[in-house]
């Protein structure tokens, strides 16, 4: 059987949306190294171009790649949406898992034939979301919004604030008139304000997260490459040390903002590794 620390999961997003998918990773295999990626410099990615999130996410990938990185999760739904099947083709020795949009099991488990879809404009307009679409929920009715200003509120820490309940009335109130009973999360961010949404909408409406699905084929390849067994993944389980391996965290923004963010969303208190943007290429600062 393989090291376990060989290799690391790296876990990417636009900002701190791809911690509620790190969060979910950890539960399934919390002793392995893992690595967080925010490209705060450039949130929100919902309102870039397909193009340009290209360009950045082939340049994360080399980083990632200095960093020895085998699995890469793309924590973003924008950015799955513009460039996994891209990233794939580019870096075939690498692993990559994305975020699809839950349209298929939502269109499973509706009653009412209504279907809420809560995702920033790039993720609407790529082809996978489209493609979701079309082979799973022909026959459903999908109500989309694209809760403009969320994605800055959540990054700011402010989810508990007045204006981002406000954003979430201004979306869910016209779907629940319309007859949703299944909603799916098509931003990462989004799980953090599970609670307020939960408030709005009320115990009979179903709140898809995809996180807990990424993480478990996280895990699925990750025992691939390990070889490592369920009765293996048990036993490090109940017998892992306390001080397991850490995530390490990188940021192009804020560095104390997003500490901040990850102790309070995550419960996690560890150093923020800075990188910079130069001439299109990721440098480490210096500390």
């Amino acid at each position: 059987m393989k090291s376990f620390a060989e290799k690391k999961i790296a876990v990417f997003d636009s900002g701190v949306g791809g911690l509620s998918v790190l969060r979910a990773i950890l539960q399934e295999i919390p002793f392995e190294r893992t690595i967080y990626f925010a490209d705060q410099a450039h949130v929100p990615y919902g309102s870039r171009s397909l193009a340009e999130i290209r360009t950045l996410m082939h340049e994360i990938t080399r980083f990632f790649l200095s960093q020895k990185a085998s699995i890469i999760v793309i924590a973003c739904n924008t950015a799955s949406a513009a460039a996994l099947n891209n990233l794939r083709r580019t870096f075939p020795e690498l692993n990559f898992v994305g975020m699809e949009p839950a349209v298929k099991p939502a269109a499973s488990l509706t009653k009412s034939g209504v279907v809420g879809v809560l995702a920033t404009p790039a993720t609407f307009q790529g082809e996978l979301y489209n493609s979701v679409v079309e082979r799973f929920a022909t026959d459903v009715m999908i109500l989309k919004d694209t809760c403009p200003g969320l994605v800055q509120q959540i990054e700011a820490g402010a989810i508990h604030s007045p204006s981002t309940e406000t954003i979430l009335r201004q979306a869910l109130e016209p779907m629940i008139r319309q007859g949703i009973d299944t909603i799916v999360l098509g931003c990462t961010h989004y799980p953090f304000v599970i609670p307020i949404i939960q408030k709005i909408v009320g115990d009979q409406i179903t709140i898809i997260d995809p996180a807990p699905a990424v993480a478990k084929q996280v895990k699925k390849i990750w025992q691939k490459q390990t070889q490592a067994s369920d009765q293996i993944l048990a036993h490090h389980l109940g017998h892992r040390p306390h001080d397991s391996p850490e995530t390490i965290f990188y940021t192009t923004g804020d560095v104390q903002a997003l500490q901040k963010i990850i102790r309070e969303y995550n419960h996690i208190d560890a150093p923020i590794n800075a990188v910079r943007w130069l001439n299109a290429s990721l440098e480490i600062a210096m500390q």
